[in-house]
């Protein structure tokens, strides 16, 4: 009997060291017991070819599989507009992929309320020393952490330096400035801005900042989130209407304008055919790979209209483009910490590369970085205020609804008044 009670401790004991070592192993190598098993993340971004953080993807993807053998992230890329609607339906269909694409704000807020998205604060845990907690503070709700950010971007005024200097003008500071530096254009038969009205998030660009420039920081983010007894429907919202309204009834934008994409826009802008475009600081990026003379460029703030609620240093945007986790992933943990690497990388290369500002610390040499991006970095840093674009920081609903009245205020088939007032029917319910 004590021959039998000795092997079968002696089994016993075996099994347990056998076991501790597998789970001990197991923990090393991957988590959840996934130690032999082939893993392929499928991960979803509007970082298509011709966008400027889509090498930053590629790389940043390319470091985390080196570092993490057995694992594949799988990118699929949509365009813009598109992606706007294939997310949307994924999030009612349930059919996320693991790691998304989005924007913080009120843009990912029915994601979140439906239970789509993963919290991932025991992960930022990990991340919180190189990471900001206030890059995430529109990737909050309810006091839990849904996504990160990568980047940091701002709209701005891009301006071709070689026309300028031609025709003996400045970088506009205000309003009126602006509207004097297009007729002079005008009156030398130059189109002064570039634009895509086909593209209406192109438009919104302009009119976000036209809008931020005239009503004011505070008062604007009231507004747009229905959080104050302000109207849409008041004085300096119209003012900025027809401020941007203006422009188009002067010929400052191109004729053909409704049947160019943001893509074909921005290539007239680079190869000189026109001298104006306000577009969002990741065009830094894209003006370094796709101009011939990159040098020929500058950039400033979007003028003032109206000096008594805004100034130069008022920014539409900030760390708005973000990467969230799908609940349904087969491998919630694993792609919530690819998630933060991916990011990490891609806020690393995507300034290296002038796509924006990092979200994440800094801590690689980043003496390569163009002049552009650092003209942007230094305005950002003398910043009072940031607020997110419309079509992210207002519910899905009134996103639709401003940037179709938006193109007909463009088509000049309605008033800056009749805009005004829909939009402020559309945020009171009405």
């Amino acid at each position: 009997m004590k021959r039998v009670l000795t092997f079968l401790l002696a089994v016993m004991l075996t099994l347990s060291f056998s076991a501790c070592e597998r789970q001990t192993l197991s923990s090393i190598q991957k988590p959840g017991g996934t130690d032999s098993e082939e893993i392929t993340l499928t991960l979803w971004t509007i970082a298509t070819e011709s966008d400027s953080h889509h090498e930053p993807y590629l790389k940043a993807i390319a470091d985390y599989e080196a570092a993490h053998p057995g694992i594949t992230i799988q990118m699929e890329t949509f365009e813009n507009e598109s992606y706007k609607t294939k997310i949307k339906a994924a999030v009612a269909a349930k059919e996320l992929p693991d790691i998304f694409f989005t924007w913080s704000g009120g843009f990912s807020t029915p994601f979140v309320k439906s239970g789509a998205v993963m919290a991932v604060d025991d992960v930022y845990a990990e991340y919180e020393d190189q990471l900001p907690r206030s890059m995430l503070d529109n990737l909050t709700w309810d006091g839990k952490i849904y996504g990160t950010g990568y980047t940091m971007n701002v709209s701005m005024l891009f301006y071709n330096k070689v026309l300028f200097r031609t025709f003996g003008l400045t970088a506009p500071t205000t309003y009126d400035e602006l509207a004097s530096v297009c007729q002079t254009f005008i009156d030398h038969d130059i189109t002064p801005f570039g634009i895509s009205a086909k593209d209406t998030w192109v438009l919104a660009q302009t009119n976000d900042q036209f809008t931020l420039k005239s009503v004011g920081a505070e008062k604007l983010e009231r507004v747009l989130t229905k959080t104050g007894a302000e109207s849409y429907n008041s004085e300096d919202f119209v003012a900025a209407s027809e401020a941007f309204a203006n422009l188009v009834r002067m010929g400052a934008y191109s004729r053909n304008a409704v049947t160019l994409s943001n893509d074909e826009a921005c290539a007239n802008f680079y190869a000189g055919a026109v001298p104006m475009y306000i577009m969002g600081s990741w065009m830094c990026g894209s003006i370094v790979t796709d101009a011939a003379n990159p040098d020929n460029f500058g950039v400033v703030p979007v003028p003032v209209i109206n000096a008594e609620n805004a100034s130069n240093t008022d920014f539409m945007g900030g760390p708005s483009d973000s990467l969230m986790v799908s609940t349904t992933s087969k491998y919630p943990d694993i792609a919530a910490e690819a998630m933060f690497e991916i990011a990490k990388g891609v806020s690393h290369y995507g300034y290296l590369a002038g796509c924006g500002l990092p979200a994440w610390s800094i801590d690689y040499d980043d003496s390569s970085v163009n002049a552009l991006t650092k003209e942007v970095a230094g305005y950002v840093a003398e910043a009072t205020s940031f607020t997110l674009w419309f079509d992210t920081l207002m519910e899905a609903e009134d996103t639709d609804v401003y940037l179709e009245e938006l193109q007909q205020l463009y088509l000049k088939n309605i008033t800056p008044e009749a805009f005004c007032e829909r939009m402020g029917n559309q945020l009171a319910g009405n």
